[in-house]
């Protein structure tokens, strides 16, 4: 029953992408919502044709667009062969069963998309693990359109016929997986708990931040590791720990899943192993693509995870602006008195911009180009030396040693 969720991965499917402005969700936003849709279609192997955007008050409950509009829509996908319709917010059971009636093509939410992608970017048995669980967790109240031939049974009161008692059986099947699969995890919290506490006293640091930042690119640099890192989103979801010496001090580097915007609950409870990196980090390393157009919205997505689902806005924090490299900068004519806005500023100016002066713990980095990663160094050096005093008391003559050494 999963797989009936997959994106087609033989060839890219045509799709169609569709969002709505609301009174909460304006068309400027929308956009950008469905920008960002694109590149999670695109990652999944599917290749968007065209988008709808309709204004309504609110979705429509039936079929999340109006009527008309759903015709439009129709028309588009009989007259270009399209496949695949995507919607860019979750859809209730009852409203993707009364659009894929009238479409008659595959139909995927926002969450049904992501859990495709990450279904496919598992690579551990724990990932494996907490994707299952979020799947069958999102499909449990979805059997029911997926026994399409219900449709020809039709009768009064007392009708029972053998695909309901399917769908009792398959829900039954299902709920006892979802229970093993919990209990799976819980071992796996565990072991993972039993790992973290046999580390030690090291001091720890986690990469934090929006997917396709940068972040696995900047662990394989600091670490010298081999991260899998690619320019798609999720491009890895297991967490991974590395050893870090930085001027003979230690420490431990994690890199975690990249937040999202909406990002589905199920997804939140299942990963939960992944986010005590990050509940029990010393240090957070919150990475930044600074090329992107959006990036303030990404910032406030990341601090609100933090402080939402993880508990954890109030760790030390290092805030890194990376992708300097890809921020381009296109001078406008020298008599031209527009004002600077996000897209004109140089880059040298938006070093004096409020994100220089966070905390005095802000920098600007290329990991790809290795442009400014020594600053970084010292920074996570001094931050992680602080919390090793605290720890190890009689290591700080040493620390002072090696100072004078340096000097």
């Amino acid at each position: 029953m999963i797989e009936d969720h997959i994106i087609n991965n033989e060839a890219n499917e045509k799709t169609v992408l569709i969002g709505l402005a609301t009174k909460v969700q304006n068309e400027s936003k929308v956009n950008e919502y469905l920008d960002e849709l694109d590149f999670l279609a695109r990652t999944a192997g599917a290749e968007p044709e065209k988008r709808f955007v309709q204004k309504l008050d609110y979705p429509n409950p039936r079929t999340y667009v109006g009527t008309g509009k759903l015709e439009e829509i129709r028309q588009y996908v009989d007259d270009n062969g399209i496949g695949l319709v995507i919607f860019d917010d979750d859809l209730s059971p009852k409203q993707v069963a009364n659009i894929e009636r009238e479409l008659k093509v595959k139909i995927l939410d926002r969450t049904s998309l992501i859990l495709d992608i990450f279904a496919k970017r598992a690579q551990t048995a724990t990932a494996r693990t907490q994707v299952e669980l979020a799947q069958y967790q999102y499909l449990l109240p979805r059997l029911t359109r997926m026994w399409t031939h219900l449709e020809r049974q039709r009768g009064g009161i007392g009708m029972r016929g053998p695909g309901e008692t399917q769908i009792e059986t398959d829900r039954r099947i299902i709920l006892d997986k979802i229970s093993r699969l919990k209990e799976d995890l819980k071992s796996i919290d565990r072991q993972k708990s039993i790992q973290r506490k046999n580390r030690g006293k090291l001091t720890r640091v986690a990469l934090v931040g929006y997917t396709n930042v940068g972040k696995s690119t900047l662990m394989n640099l600091l670490s010298k590791s081999d991260v899998f890192a690619e320019n798609k989103l999720f491009a890895t979801l297991d967490t991974t720990v590395r050893k870090v010496i930085i001027d003979n001090l230690p420490f431990l580097l994690s890199d975690t899943v990249g937040f999202i915007r909406k990002l589905p609950t199920h997804l939140v409870d299942s990963f939960k192993s992944t986010l005590d990196e990050v509940r029990e980090a010393d240090i957070l390393v919150h990475v930044v693509d600074v090329s992107h157009p959006q990036f303030e919205e990404q910032i406030e997505v990341v601090n609100k995870t933090l402080s939402e689902v993880c508990g954890a806005a109030d760790k030390p924090m290092i805030l890194v602006f990376n992708k300097i490299d890809a921020f381009t900068y296109t001078p406008k004519d020298p008599d031209d008195l527009t004002p600077k806005t996000r897209e004109n500023i140089s880059l040298d100016e938006f070093r004096q911009t409020w994100m220089a002066k966070m905390n005095n713990n802000c920098v600007f980095i290329s990991a790809k180009e290795k442009i400014n990663i020594e600053t970084l160094k010292e920074m996570l050096y001094e931050k992680a030396k602080e919390i090793h005093t605290e720890r190890f008391p009689y290591n700080d003559f040493l620390f002072q040693k090696y100072d004078e050494l340096d000097q």
